[in-house]
C-alpha cells in the first residue's frame, strides 16, 4: 500500500457538533476565545462567569456573527447551589450536557504575597475557586454527562504548577493532581478528563496582575521567544475535547512556548 492510498485524516470544523458544553470564565480573554472555538466547532455553548454582562457580550457575538448557538449564565464556581444551577441551565437550554472547560480562577488582580504571610481569609476564597471551584463543577456536571453516556472535561491548569508561584502555584499543582484523580473516578461513566497548561499568555488579566518585567524576563527565556495568544490553546482544547482524543485522559499538556520540560 503506498500513501496515497489512504487519505491522511483532517479536523473538520464541525469536530463537536451536537455537544453542548459549558465554558466557565467565558468573560476573559482566555476564555471568550475558548468559547468561540467551541462554537466554531459546531457545539452549543453556556458562556458561564460572575461578570454576567461581558459573558452575555460573548454568547451575543456567538450567536449573531459566528452563526452558532450560546447563552451566558451567572456562576460562582466555588459555590455548589450556583454550579449544580449552571449545569441544569445547559439541559434546560440545550437538551443534554456533553463537554465541560473548568477555565474559571482569580488571577486577574489576584494579591502577591507569600504562603507564610497571605492573609488567611484570602487564601481559603482564593482556593476555594482556583482548586475546589473545579472539583464542584465537575461534580455539577457529572450525572448529566453519565446522562449521555460520556464525556469531556478540560480543566486550566497553568506551568506555574512547577516553579514558584506562591499560593497561584500551589492552586494549579492541585488542579493537576486533581485531573489525574478524577480520570480514574470518572473512566468508568466514558468521561474523560484532561488539563492544559498554558505558559506565560498575553491577556488583560496577566497584564494587571504580574508585573511586566517579570512577564518579559520569562518571555526572553523562552524556545519560542514570543508570549504566547489566547489562540495559542485552541488547538489542543479542541482536541481533547473531540472524539479524536477517545483514548487519552487524565494527562496535563504543556502549551507553552517551551517554558517546561518536564518527563
Amino acid at each position: 500500500m503506498t500513501t496515497t492510498d489512504t487519505p491522511a485524516p483532517t479536523a473538520s470544523n464541525e469536530r463537536l457538533a451536537g455537544k453542548v458544553a459549558i465554558v466557565t470564565g467565558a468573560a476573559g480573554d482566555i476564555g471568550a476565545e475558548y468559547a468561540r472555538a467551541v462554537a466554531r466547532s459546531g457545539a452549543s455553548v453556556v458562556c458561564a462567569d460572575l461578570d454576567l454582562d461581558k459573558a452575555t457580550a460573548v454568547a451575543e457575538e456567538i450567536n449573531t456573527v459566528a452563526g452558532g448557538a450560546a447563552c451566558a449564565h451567572r456562576v460562582d464556581i466555588a459555590d455548589v447551589d450556583s454550579g449544580a444551577a449552571c449545569a441544569q441551565r445547559a439541559v434546560d437550554e440545550f437538551g443534554g450536557l456533553d463537554l465541560l472547560v473548568n477555565n474559571a480562577a482569580i488571577f486577574g488582580g489576584m494579591k502577591l504575597d507569600f504562603l507564610i504571610t497571605v492573609d488567611w481569609d484570602y487564601y481559603k476564597k482564593f482556593m476555594a475557586v482556583n482548586l475546589d471551584g473545579q472539583l464542584n463543577m465537575v461534580r455539577a456536571v457529572l450525572p448529566h454527562m453519565q446522562a449521555r453516556g460520556g464525556g469531556s472535561i478540560v480543566n486550566q491548569t497553568s506551568t506555574a504548577a512547577y516553579m514558584y508561584s506562591n499560593f497561584y502555584g500551589l492552586a494549579k499543582a492541585g488542579v493537576n493532581a486533581l485531573t489525574q484523580q478524577l480520570a480514574t473516578e470518572l473512566g468508568s461513566s466514558g468521561i474523560r478528563i484532561n488539563a492544559i497548561a498554558p505558559g506565560p499568555i498575553d491577556t488583560e488579566a496577566n497584564r494587571t496582575s504580574t508585573p511586566q518585567s517579570i512577564v518579559n524576563d520569562m518571555v526572553a527565556k523562552l524556545p519560542l521567544a514570543r508570549i504566547g495568544t489566547p489562540a495559542d490553546l485552541v488547538g489542543t482544547l479542541l482536541l481533547l475535547l473531540s472524539d479524536e482524543a477517545s483514548w487519552v485522559t487524565g494527562q496535563i499538556f504543556n502549551v507553552d512556548g517551551g517554558q517546561v520540560f518536564r518527563p
